[in-house]
């Protein structure tokens, strides 16, 4: 299996209308991708600025392709992102996963 993690910032302000969107968009992608695994969605909060971390897991690189494309280390950005984000981090991180114990949200 492989993770595949996306670092965005956000004004707090926004920071819940930005969950809102990644619903509506990332996350049914990832959803209706074949090969996708899951995700979490990870938010801290520092006064103005919000952080999201988006852990995907993933099947095989070629799962991952069909999700952002050819080039699967870009990471893949929607219409609205700008919106929201305070910047576009250029790339997606991938690890191989060794070892996932329990359900960390069940």
């Amino acid at each position: 299996m492989i993770a595949r993690s996306w670092y965005g910032r956000v004004p707090t302000s926004k920071a819940d209308a930005d969950y809102r969107y990644l619903l509506r968009t990332g996350l049914v992608d990832y959803r209706a991708t074949p090969g996708n695994r899951g995700v979490y969605v990870f938010r801290r909060t520092e006064g103005a600025i919000t952080h999201f971390v988006l852990t995907t897991f993933w099947e095989s690189f070629d799962a991952i392709r069909a999700f952002a494309g050819a080039d699967y280390e870009r990471a893949r950005y929607y219409p609205e992102d700008d919106e929201y984000l305070l910047e576009r981090e250029a790339h997606a991180t991938h690890y191989g996963v060794l070892a996932l114990f329990g359900d960390p949200v069940g």
